[in-house]
C-alpha cells in the first residue's frame, strides 16, 4: 500500500469515528425510547432494551399531539410567507436597483444580528397592542418578520447570478416588475426556494425562546415547549422524554431525507453565496 492509500484510509477512519461520536446521542435516544419504564434510567442508558416496548412512544404521542399539530400550523405558513416575501425582496433589490436600495438591504440584514433577548419586551408590548399576544397567529407573524433578513439575503444572492439580459429582454417586450418576476424569475427559483424552505422550516420548528415567551396557554404552544414540559417534577420518565424528543425530531428529519439532495444543489447553485 502506497503512502497515498494509507492517508486515505486514515482519513476514512477519522471520519467514521467522528460520525460514530456524533451518533451516540441518537443511539441513547432510540435505545431509551423503546425501553419499558422500569429499564429506563441514567445507569442503564447504554444498554439495549431487554424487549421492545412502545409504551413510552404512545404516551409521548398522546401528550404531544396537540402541540405537534400547533407546530405544523405554525411552521407551514410562516415558512411559505417568509420565503415568498424574501423572494420578492431579493428580486427587487438585485434586479431593479433604485436610489437607496443598498441602504434598505443593509437595514434588512441588520435584523439578522439583533439578539432575540434584546427585543422581547417591546415585542411583547407590540403584540399585546395589536391583540396577538399569547396566540399562535402572533407567533406566526413574528417568525415571518424575523425570517425576512435571511430569506432576502439568500434570494438576492441567488438572483444576482441571473443574467441581466433576461430582465432587459423582458423590459423590451413590455413586461413590468411583477410580470418579469412571475414569468422569468419565479420559475427558475426552485433551488433557492428549497434551500430557504428547509432553512426556515428547521429554524422555526426548533425555536424555543419565542415559543415559550409569546404563547401563554398550552393549547397555543408548539411542540418544543411541550417537550420541555414533559420533565416530571419528582419521577422522570426517561422513556417518555426520549420518545418525545424522537417525535419532535422526526418532522425535520423527514424533510431532510426528502429534500436533502435538492438542498445541496440549491446551495451549490448560489443560494447562500456571498
Amino acid at each position: 500500500m502506497n503512502e497515498y492509500g494509507s492517508k486515505k484510509y486514515i482519513i476514512y477512519l477519522i471520519m467514521v469515528l467522528a460520525a460514530a461520536f456524533f451518533l451516540i446521542p441518537l443511539y441513547v435516544m432510540l435505545a431509551t425510547s423503546f425501553k419499558p419504564f422500569a429499564e429506563a434510567s441514567m445507569q442503564t442508558m447504554w444498554n439495549l432494551p431487554s424487549y421492545i416496548s412502545f409504551d413510552g412512544i404512545l404516551e409521548a404521542y398522546a401528550r404531544l399531539f396537540p402541540q405537534l399539530r400547533n407546530s405544523i400550523i405554525l411552521v407551514v405558513p410562516a415558512t411559505l410567507i417568509s420565503a415568498i416575501l424574501g423572494s420578492i425582496n431579493g428580486y427587487i433589490l438585485s434586479e431593479w436597483q433604485f436610489k437607496g436600495s443598498d441602504t434598505i438591504f443593509a437595514l434588512i440584514l441588520f435584523g439578522m444580528f439583533i439578539p432575540y433577548q434584546s427585543i422581547l419586551v417591546p415585542l411583547v408590548r407590540f403584540l399585546q397592542s395589536i391583540g396577538l399576544y399569547g396566540s399562535l397567529q402572533g407567533l406566526i407573524f413574528v417568525h415571518i418578520i424575523y425570517g425576512l433578513p435571511i430569506t432576502t439575503l439568500m434570494f438576492r444572492n441567488y438572483y444576482s447570478d441571473v443574467p441581466s439580459a433576461l430582465t432587459e429582454a423582458a423590459q423590451v417586450d413590455g413586461a413590468g416588475i411583477l410580470k418579469t418576476y412571475r414569468h422569468i424569475f419565479l420559475p427558475i427559483s426552485i433551488p433557492a426556494f428549497v434551500v430557504v424552505f428547509i432553512w426556515q422550516y428547521t429554524n422555526i420548528w426548533n425555536e424555543f425562546l419565542f415559543a415559550v415567551t409569546l404563547t401563554s396557554q398550552p393549547s397555543q404552544q408548539p411542540i418544543t415547549v411541550a417537550l420541555n414540559n414533559l420533565a416530571g417534577s419528582q419521577v422522570v420518565q426517561w422513556n417518555v422524554q426520549m420518545s418525545g424528543a424522537l417525535l419532535t425530531a422526526l418532522p425535520t428529519l423527514i424533510v431532510y431525507i426528502i429534500f436533502g439532495r435538492y438542498f445541496i444543489k440549491g446551495m451549490l447553485s448560489g443560494s447562500v453565496k456571498g
